[in-house]
C-alpha cells in the first residue's frame, strides 16, 4: 500500500503544560497511511502561515517576525543552518533548489541553496509580501497592498547583475490584502491557471500569463487558505467562520471552460462542505492529498483534522500538538530524477561574485556495460534472453544448411556406388554377349 506523508509546522508557545509532547518541537513529519505516526520531528522552530517548504532533502522554514530562515537535514534529522536575511521574512516557497522568500519590505529573494547565490528585486509590492507560489516558470507573489505580481523565473535567475528584475504583469482585481496563492502545474498558456484568496471575501481564479481574470466567487467570509486538487478541477478553501468549502470547477454548473458562464460573471459559494467547532477555529491551513480525497486541515488550538472529501463525513481528530498548526505540506509520492543532489545547503552571500557548487553524483554518468547489466539484475536480464534468442534463431539455418549438405553427399556416394554396378553389369553382359557371338561364328565355320 502506498504510504502517504506530510509535514506539519506551528507557532507560538504551548497551549497546555501537557508533559506527553516533547517541549521545543516545532516541526513534525506525519506518515497518514495505513495508519498516522510521527516518524520525525525537529526542534527550535515557529513558523507562522506560508512559511514552510519542504525538499527532498531539507525542511525550510522563516522564524516567526524574525530575519532569518532555519534549514533542517531530513537525512541526519538535526537543524543544519541558521540563516540570516537583511528583512523579515513572510513567505517563502521552493523552486527546485531555489528558496523563494517574500519580505516585509514588499521584497522578492532568491537564495540557491546549492551555490549560496542571492537574488534580491527592489520593494515592487508596497507593504509586506504574504503569500509567494512558484510554477515551472513564474513566481507569484501577493501581498497585504490587494497586488498579485507575476515574475519570470528565469529573469529572476540572471547573471547579469545590473539586470533590472520587474514583474511580467500585476494582477490588481482585489480590493483588499491577499491571504493565500495556489496554481496548477500546468506549462501551457491556455490551461494554466491560480486562484488569489482575499479578505474581499472572494477568490479570483486568473489565467496567471495573460492576466485576464476567469471568475470570481464570493463566500460569506473572507477565506484564509486555498488548495487545488492534483488535477486542478477542484478548489477547498478554509474561512475565517470556520467554514471549508469545495468548488468543483468543471461540473454540471461549470465554472471553468468552454461551457461555462462569462467570466464577469460572479459565482455565489454558500452550501460549505464543512465546518469545524468554535473550540476548535477556522482553519489556518490546509492541503490536499495526491489522489484528492483526503483533506488535512491545521487550526489554531493545535488540531490536525482529516476529512474525507468522498464520503463527506464527521472529520476524524488526526493530532493534537499543543500549539497553533500554521502550515501543512504533503510530501510527493512521485520520486523526482535528478542526475546530481546537493547533501548541504550553501549560506547566501550577497558580496560573493564566485561560486562553488559542491554536489554528490545520483546516477552514473558512463553507459551501462553489459556486465553492469548483468550483475544488476534479477536473474537472466531482459538483454541476455534477447541476445540469446538472437543468437539461436541466427544458428538454426546454419545448422538446416550443414544438415542438407551432409544428406546430399550421401545421396551422391550412393549414386557413384549405384552407377559402378551397373557400369559392372554392362561390361559383363558385354562380354558374355561377345563370347556367344564367337561360339556360334565358331560352329558355323564347322
Amino acid at each position: 500500500m502506498l504510504s502517504e506523508e506530510f509535514v506539519s509546522a506551528i507557532c507560538g508557545n504551548p497551549l497546555s503544560s501537557n508533559t506527553a509532547i516533547a517541549k521545543d518541537v516545532g516541526i513534525y513529519c506525519h506518515t497518514v497511511s495505513p495508519t498516522h505516526s510521527v516518524r520525525s520531528t525537529f526542534k527550535k522552530s515557529s513558523a507562522p502561515v506560508n512559511c514552510l517548504a519542504v525538499s527532498d532533502t531539507h525542511v525550510f522554514t522563516a522564524q516567526h517576525e524574525k530575519a532569518y530562515v532555519h534549514v533542517y537535514s531530513k537525512q541526519r534529522g538535526n537543524q543544519e543552518a541558521f540563516v540570516a536575511f537583511p528583512e523579515r521574512i513572510r513567505c517563502l516557497t521552493l523552486a527546485g533548489d531555489v528558496l523563494i522568500l517574500g519580505t516585509a519590505e514588499g521584497r522578492l529573494m532568491l537564495w540557491e541553496t546549492c551555490t549560496g547565490r542571492l537574488v534580491s528585486t527592489p520593494p515592487r509590492h508596497v507593504q509586506a509580501v504574504s503569500c509567494v507560489v512558484a510554477t515551472p516558470h513564474h513566481v507569484l507573489t501577493g501581498s497585504d497592498d490587494s497586488d498579485i505580481h507575476v515574475w519570470s523565473l528565469s529573469q529572476l535567475l540572471e547573471l547579469d547583475p545590473a539586470a533590472e528584475h520587474e514583474p511580467e504583469r500585476s494582477l490588481p482585481n482585489h480590493r483588499a490584502g491577499i491571504t493565500a496563492l495556489a496554481a496548477n502545474a500546468s506549462v501551457n498558456t491556455d490551461t494554466n491557471f491560480c486562484v488569489s484568496a482575499s479578505k474581499d471575501k472572494s477568490c479570483i481564479i486568473w489565467n496567471y500569463q495573460t492576466g485576464d481574470a476567469l471568475r470570481t466567487l464570493l463566500f460569506p467570509s473572507f477565506p484564509l487558505c486555498i488548495s487545488l486538487d492534483p488535477s486542478a478541477r477542484a478548489l477547498c478553501v478554509g474561512c475565517e467562520d470556520g467554514s471549508l468549502f469545495l468548488a468543483e470547477l468543471f461540473a454540471d454548473k461549470h465554472i471553468l471552460g468552454v461551457q461555462s458562464e462569462d467570466a464577469a460573471t460572479v459565482v455565489q459559494i454558500s452550501s460549505p462542505f464543512g465546518a469545524t467547532q468554535p473550540d476548535v477555529g477556522p482553519a489556518s491551513c490546509l492541503s490536499l492529498s495526491y489522489d484528492g480525497t483526503m483533506l488535512l486541515t491545521g487550526h489554531p488550538r493545535g488540531q490536525i483534522l482529516k476529512w474525507d472529501i468522498t464520503d463527506n463525513k464527521t472529520p476524524v481528530g488526526l493530532a493534537n500538538l499543543n500549539a497553533a498548526v500554521t502550515n501543512i505540506a504533503f510530501i510527493s509520492p512521485f520520486p523526482t530524477q535528478k542526475t546530481t543532489q546537493a547533501q548541504a545547503v550553501v549560506k547566501p552571500a550577497q558580496a560573493e561574485r564566485t561560486y562553488t557548487f559542491t554536489a554528490q553524483l545520483e546516477a552514473d554518468l558512463n553507459p551501462e556495460t553489459r556486465f553492469d547489466s548483468l550483475m544488476n539484475a534479477a536473474g537472466f536480464s531482459q538483454r541476455a534472453l534477447e541476445d540469446a534468442i538472437t543468437a539461436f534463431e541466427q544458428q538454426q539455418p546454419v545448422a538446416a544448411a550443414v544438415g542438407s549438405t551432409a544428406t546430399e553427399q550421401e545421396l551422391q556416394k550412393q549414386n557413384e556406388e549405384l552407377w559402378e554396378i551397373i557400369n559392372e553389369q554392362k561390361a559383363l553382359q558385354k562380354a558374355t554377349l561377345q563370347r556367344y557371338v564367337e561360339a556360334k561364328t565358331g560352329q558355323a565355320a564347322a
